[in-house]
């Protein structure tokens, strides 16, 4: 504690220091020209100084301040002096890319701003070596986590040395030494990162195991100490990889540390294409895999042979029971109809295939019971989820079950008009009379009235003629059953109804029905009326149509009336 007091005090005492230096050693002609030339270039280079002069000053103030600080305080006064100090750095690192700003009036700023980086370094060190002290109490999470962050602000000051070192070797200041010092720091320093990080990746696996073995019954203590090793794991990776960045800026050999910072965080970024880090790397994993071939080769093989065979098995097995199905239900006494043979068919190859699966996950050491049980809770989400699937589903088992029609039937249903071409658990395929491809719901369909129209073998044509009142009904009575007769398609079994129906205003009218099989419906229909009317012409039998007589009477002149 009292070399950080000592440390403090040198720190509230060098800034002013530095302001006073700044304004000494710069060249009389200069600060002449700026108090008497409110233009030109002088001012442009006195701007910048001054406002260096007053962080400076800034800097002083709050260092002067943060030995009588506790507690927060604390902290508030330590981030106004890095804020300060950041902008500070940052209009050096601008003026000193400037190629038009005389940069020797830097040298007087950047000297004593080394010795505050290397100053702050050492607070920071102290405070680190407290942190340290503390461990091995109740509260060492914490105490870690703080370490971790201190570390991280070290890192800052080591990377704004090194931008001093190079400006001032740009300056023609000497720094071999002083770069000499820092390498051996950094190399130190990532040397115990290094340690620390393949450490702390320890404990976390540790921490995570005990998590995962604890399940549902999982303490706040263990959930918390994952996340703070997490942290401190991003963190301490973090310093790892500012360190890695200054040790190769100073062309120094980094392939074991960015090897380790590759297995922590995988990050690709991180020079993986540097050759020596690629190929240890793949010697590392190469020497594993031949590791686990050597040790676990063999077993592994044979359960993937075991496997393989047994999925061979099981697809033989799937298509020999398809076959026994599919004749089984063909030849069955209950009569199953094509969608339901396909449906047990097809139900029996993936049911064996699905067991055969199963046989073999469990060769290469699955558990069965995880696996169905995850199925049966997946089962429910997805019923959830899918509720209009699943009543398609539904409604195509009672489709099965009760068979309202069957592949190649003309129906109408669902307002659609056309042959099954084909039918899954979910839809309903039709083929329109016109040749369209309709997908209907099965749910659809099951809701609606299902009109199958050539489920039964024989379809009666309805069809009606009118004939004038003039004409022999016995005549026209012959001549339609005599044309109905001689058509090939009319079936005589059930026999044709041709019988006069009812007297129109304009007509009497006719019934023909005969009987014809369903497919022969519209041939029938179509061909007796083309032969109905080339025979009432050649019988002289009218057919007649609307008509409207229109009578005008006369009026007598002298009814008109008068105007």
């Amino acid at each position: 504690m009292l070399r950080t007091a000592l440390l403090i005090l040198t720190l509230g005492l060098t800034l002013p220091v530095i302001a006073a230096s700044a304004e000494t050693n710069s060249p009389p002609n200069k600060i002449q020209v700026v108090k008497t030339s409110p233009q030109g270039d002088a001012d442009n280079q006195d701007g910048p100084i001054n406002k260096l002069l007053h962080l400076q000053k800034l800097i002083a103030t709050d260092i002067s301040q943060l030995p009588h600080a506790q507690g927060e305080m604390k902290q508030f006064t330590e981030y106004r002096i890095r804020e300060h100090a950041t902008r500070f750095h940052q209009r050096l690192a601008i003026l000193m890319e400037d190629d038009e700003f005389d940069k020797s009036l830097l040298l007087p700023l950047i000297q004593p701003y080394l010795t505050f980086i290397d100053q702050v370094s050492a607070y920071y060190a102290d405070d680190i070596h407290r942190l340290k002290s503390q461990l091995g109490k109740d509260n060492d999470n914490q105490t870690m986590l703080a370490l971790a962050n201190r570390e991280r602000q070290q890192d800052e000051m080591l990377n704004a040395k090194y931008d001093i070192l190079t400006w001032l070797s740009q300056l023609g200041e000497d720094v071999t030494a002083a770069k000499e010092e820092l390498t051996q720091t950094l190399i130190k320093r990532g040397d115990i990162l290094n340690s620390l990080v393949l450490f702390i990746q320890d404990k976390l696996q540790f921490a995570v195991d005990e998590v995962a073995e604890a399940g549902k019954d999982v303490t706040s203590e263990q959930t918390t100490r994952v996340l703070h090793l997490k942290e401190r794991l991003a963190l301490t990776s973090s310093s790892l990889s500012s360190t890695i960045g200054l040790l190769d800026a100073l062309r120094q050999d980094t392939t074991i540390l960015k090897q380790t910072l590759f297995s922590i965080s995988g990050d690709i970024t991180q020079d993986v294409l540097n050759i020596n880090v690629v190929s240890t790397l793949l010697e590392e994993w190469w020497d594993k895999a031949k590791t686990q071939l050597i040790d676990n080769g063999p077993g592994v093989m044979f359960k993937l042979f075991i496997f393989m065979l047994i999925l061979f098995l099981a697809g033989l097995a799937g298509k020999a029971v398809k076959r026994i199905s599919r004749r089984a239900v063909s030849n069955s006494k209950l009569k199953f109809s094509k969608l339901l043979q396909d449906f047990f068919v097809s139900l029996s190859g993936k049911v064996v295939f699905a067991l055969g699966l199963m046989v073999a996950l469990s060769q290469l050491g699955f558990e069965l019971g995880p696996i169905l049980a995850g199925f049966g809770v997946a089962g429910v989400i997805i019923g959830f989820a899918l509720q209009e699937t699943l009543s398609n589903f539904a409604s195509g088992m009672m489709i099965l079950i009760y068979r309202p029609y069957d592949v190649g039937d003309l129906i109408n249903a669902a307002g659609v008009t056309g042959k099954v071409s084909q039918m899954s658990l979910v839809s309903t395929i039709i083929k329109t009379l016109d040749n369209q491809r309709l997908i209907i719901p099965n749910n659809k369909i099951w809701g609606d009235t299902i009109n199958n129209i050539t489920v039964e073998h024989q379809r009666r044509v309805d069809m009606s003629f009118g004939i004038g009142y003039g004409d022999d009904i016995e005549k026209t009575e012959q001549v339609l059953k005599s044309i109905v007769d001689k058509h090939p398609k009319v079936l005589a079994d059930p026999a044709p109804t041709i019988k006069l129906h009812t007297l129109g205003e304009s007509s009497v009218d006719f019934i023909v029905r005969p009987w014809a099989k369903p497919e022969d419906y519209w041939d029938v229909y179509w061909d007796i009326t083309r032969e109905v009317k080339m025979r009432f012409d050649q019988e002289n039998i009218s057919i007649p149509f609307p008509q409207r007589d229109v009578h005008i009477y006369q009026t007598h002149p002298s009814a008109l009336p008068s105007e």
